[in-house]
């Protein structure tokens, strides 16, 4: 039984052409022509096509999913987060397609997307802290951290790779094991059960790449600040008082 989708193609010389390729190029065009047919069209009107409907209705509750994790405006981590999120779970959900092996199911996608979040880490943290600011957080609360914080970056990163690699590869197993041995009802349930499992990975993937993100964006000010902030009282006086 083949579990990879790294099978080979097609290869001329050093160019090879696998089905986790083919089917990365097949997630990415399905979404490319998705957002363009649905997008050509929107308008602001009491009446709406189902297209602009269902657009609106995943883009606000992707606003509010970034919102509670960062706690912050999700203007500036909405296109990447809702990248990840609409790549993983679209090519999860084409898994009930005869023939299709999910891209996810390879350690190489996975990896791929775990490495895309490792970068964006900093990118957005020394963004919002400069990047004085973004590299304190290595010594906090003790320079004796910086190894411990290090090795916990390269570790939580190859826990996205494996953690979505892991769980979409061993449903495909299950199912094509379940096919040999009860072809009939059982893999269907097992497909409808893989299809939800298939969401709550992507959900899951998206928030941890939120909640790595939101810890990197947080400014931490000092003792001062935090007492103000917590009492909601500020030290300074106001135009109204100094005036009288």
């Amino acid at each position: 039984m083949d579990i990879s989708p790294d099978t080979p193609l097609w290869q001329w010389e050093w160019m090879l052409l696998n089905r986790t390729i083919l089917f990365t190029w097949l997630v990415m065009a399905i979404l490319v022509l998705g957002s363009w047919c649905v997008t050509r069209r929107l308008t602001s009107g009491p009446h709406i096509s189902r297209g602009q409907n269902l657009l609106e209705v995943l883009v606000l509750g992707l606003r509010d999913q970034i919102r509670e994790v960062s706690q912050q405006e999700p203007g500036p981590y909405m296109p990447f987060i809702g990248t990840l999120f609409l790549f993983i779970v679209t090519s999860n959900m084409l898994s009930i397609v005869p023939g299709y092996r999910a891209p996810t199911s390879s350690i190489s996608t996975t990896a791929a997307l775990a490495t895309c979040v490792f970068v964006a880490v900093p990118i957005y943290g020394i963004a919002h802290q400069g990047i004085g600011g973004y590299l304190k957080q290595y010594i906090r609360p003790s320079i004796l951290m910086l190894p411990f914080n290090v090795v916990g970056e390269f570790s939580r990163t190859l826990a996205l790779a494996v953690r979505l690699y892991g769980n979409i590869m061993s449903g495909s197993v299950i199912g094509a094991i379940l096919l040999g041995f009860v072809p009939l009802f059982v893999p269907i349930f097992m497909d409808a059960f893989g299809l939800l499992t298939g969401m709550i990975q992507a959900y899951i993937f998206a928030v941890l790449a939120m909640v790595y993100i939101a810890s990197a964006t947080q400014v931490n000010h000092g003792p001062e600040h935090t007492e103000d902030d917590k009492s909601g009282v500020s030290n300074t006086p106001s135009t109204h008082t100094e005036s009288s």
